[in-house]
């Protein structure tokens, strides 16, 4: 029997599985089930943390190394990278930082690199971090990323690079079924958690500091759920009433789906596609926990020959796959894994869906497309391609909203220190052909 992996040498593993393309979801589960329970949230903050720096790690590191390592040695790479992450961000002791990286190194059976790796991270604890080369380094985004937000928001590219290198807040939905938002505050009040509603979304609630879901009162029972406060807002412009039919085209893990349903009391019908089936387990998991009910479907929501009865939808919310590139601090290995290239991809998909879905909306309906993303090829100028190509169809987003930036085909929600994510919406329904 193997023995096991000590938590830095699989914290080196996972991050290598990254740079080779695999997600932190797919590639961390499966380390995460080799520790004991105490000792999992250490290994998931090394490897979201080396992610989140990863261009700026990557960039000391080059400095540091006097020639590349060879590509059977790319495991000892991401293993000095998590060296060098919890020198630079960890309150750990130097001296155990570095004993327990050597020892990770000869746990990766490459003892003969134990003194190299020694030898680096001692120069790196003895002469502090150098000063980043670039803006890439300096804000630990990809060149490409850096660029394209200079070019797309020139206000705004410091301060979303800088949110996307912090901890997301954690933010819940309240069930509108089972709760006003100030009956469950107070709720939380009694069990010692500290929260306070949110600007926007108003069933939403933001912690002062994460808590595990077992601590929230009623959450399986589905009091409440665990949703972004900018992807909560679906609901406030889609105009639900109950009895509607309501579809969620890219519906997976179900946040979504379950919020519009809560929205109308669970009085409607509700249609949940995507196209992945293996995550649909979780759209399962949230209907059933929320006790709410809608027919979950596998299948590409843009072949509707496939899937649609032929009855209309009076509301669509048509969630586009996208680049995330809103969500960048939640996941931070999006950093490693998208490419520019996967921008131009995307927006075909996305323009493609809205073609698709259109002409399911029933006379008077409303369509909401929504993206968690901050690039206006992928919101703004989706919109504005279809628009001018559908004069059937009008931008229905309510004016002087409250929150997001109005971009003249929809609003966009730039990511916020302490507060929601970045999101785009576009709310479009029928008008008349003159």
């Amino acid at each position: 029997m193997a023995h096991p992996l000590p938590l830095r040498a699989l914290a080196a593993r996972v991050v290598q599985q990254v740079r080779t393309g695999q997600s932190l979801s797919q590639c961390l589960p499966p380390a995460l089930s080799q520790l004991p329970p105490a000792q999992r949230p250490e290994l998931q903050a090394l490897c979201f943390g080396t992610c989140r720096w990863f261009q700026r790690l990557q960039s000391e590191l080059n400095q540091r190394l006097h020639k590349p390592l060879r590509k059977q040695d790319q495991d000892i790479v991401a293993l000095l990278l998590v060296g060098l992450f919890q020198l630079r961000h960890s309150h750990q002791a130097s001296h155990a930082i570095l004993n327990e990286t050597v020892e990770a190194c000869k746990a990766l059976g490459k003892p003969q690199l134990a003194g190299m790796v020694n030898a680096v991270l001692r120069a790196a604890q003895r002469e502090g971090e150098p000063e980043p080369t670039d803006e890439a380094a300096r804000y630990s985004h990809p060149d490409w990323l850096v660029a394209k937000l200079q070019h797309n928001w020139p206000e705004h590219w410091r301060e979303i690079l800088t949110t996307n290198n912090t901890q997301a807040p954690m933010t819940l939905r309240v069930n509108a079924i089972r709760y006003s938002r100030q009956a469950y505050l107070e709720l939380l009040a009694e069990q010692g958690i500290d929260a306070s509603p949110c600007r926007f979304a108003p069933w939403g609630i933001q912690l002062t500091r994460p808590v595990p879901v077992e601590q929230l009162p009623g959450f399986a029972d589905g009091a409440v759920s665990v949703q972004d406060e900018a992807a909560q807002l679906c609901t406030t412009l889609l105009d639900l009433q109950p009895g509607q039919r309501l579809l969620d085209a890219c519906a997976a893990p179900g946040g979504k789906t379950c919020a519009m349903l809560e929205q109308i009391g669970g009085q409607g019908e509700m249609v949940a596609i995507d196209s992945a089936p293996e995550r649909l387990a979780r759209v399962h998991e949230n209907l059933e926990r929320l006790d709410l009910h809608a027919e979950v479907l596998a299948g590409d929501a843009a072949d509707v020959r496939q899937w649609w009865d032929g009855k209309p939808f009076d509301r669509i919310l048509l969630d586009v796959p996208c680049s995330a590139s809103g969500v960048i601090r939640r996941h931070p290995d999006i950093k490693l894994l998208r490419r520019e290239g996967d921008i131009s991809a995307l927006a075909t998909i996305q323009l493609d869906l809205l073609e698709k879905l259109w002409p399911l909306l029933a006379p008077g309906g409303r369509l909401l497309y929504a993206t968690c993303s901050v690039f206006p090829q992928e919101n703004s100028r989706i919109i504005q391609r279809f628009l001018k190509q559908h004069p059937d169809a009008r931008l229905t987003l309510p004016d002087n909203l409250a929150w997001g930036l109005d971009t003249g085909f929809g609003q966009q929600l730039l990511p916020a220190m302490d507060s929601h994510d970045g999101f785009f919406y576009a709310c479009l329904s029928q008008s008349p052909v003159a």
